[in-house]
């Protein structure tokens, strides 16, 4: 398994956007299917959403090989599957805009990992990756997440047209109950206050969740002003 933010992180960062801006302005016309589509390249991977029809390598969901704190390359889903699949007026389905976001979300807290443990000399490794898989599903239990997901007719139509994969009928709903799962679980087992991380802290968790929603807001505005034309704010972060 690879080191990944945990979907209540993911769900927590749409809720804050679309709290703070409006759907209207980040370019987002469903809401339902733009939080699923957010999801989605976790879907096929195997570890959460079980059983699924089939299984697709972490390197085809992500743009990244599967090491310890993999960095995925969200541009280069942007130009090979959404800017080909916009339709006349240069927009994407929410699907595949939330897929977007999901891999931008991604790349930043993994890049913020492995500055965090150059820097403090800690040798990557599988007893590294745990601890900070351990971190982050403690950072998601502190998000207060309330939104639940509806398998409608226009949420499966998308995640059937998503471009890069089909993603058949029965893992999308599989998919929506495990979401729904997720946001009751951080309900009932939320953290309050500064919680005792194992290996990051409060405020590499505090400053890298406010540079994922800073990246996500300016992608997602200009987007929404210029449609797939626009080349994104692109580049493995750290600081981009």
């Amino acid at each position: 398994m690879v080191l990944m933010p945990s979907w209540n992180i993911h769900i927590a960062h749409v809720e804050r956007l679309l709290a703070r801006d409006g759907a209207e302005a980040l370019g987002v016309r469903d809401p339902n299917a733009f939080l699923f589509g957010n999801l989605v390249p976790d879907i096929y991977v195997g570890y959460l959403v079980s059983p699924i029809t089939k299984k697709i390598p972490y390197r085809t969901t992500h743009f990244a090989d599967p090491a310890y704190v993999p960095q995925p390359a969200y541009w280069e889903f942007w130009e090979r599957y959404a800017r080909p699949s916009a339709d006349a007026a240069g927009r994407v389905s929410d699907v595949v805009l939330g897929a977007w976001m999901h891999l931008l979300a991604d790349n930043v807290y993994n890049a913020h990992n492995n500055r965090y443990i150059a820097e403090r000399g800690i040798a990557p490794g599988e007893e590294t990756r745990k601890r900070k898989q351990a971190d982050f599903a403690l950072f998601g239990r502190t998000l207060d997440i309330s939104t639940q997901l509806h398998a409608d007719d226009a949420l499966l139509a998308q995640a059937a047209a998503f471009p890069q994969y089909a993603i058949a009928e029965p893992d999308a709903r599989a998919t929506v109950a495990v979401a729904n799962d997720v946001v009751r679980d951080n309900r009932r087992e939320h953290v309050t206050g500064t919680p005792d991380y194992c290996m990051l802290s409060a405020e590499f968790f505090s400053s890298t969740f406010e540079r994922v929603c800073y990246l996500m807001e300016r992608n997602l505005k200009a987007y929404a002003r210029h449609g797939a034309l626009w080349c994104g704010d692109f580049g493995s972060d750290g600081n981009a």
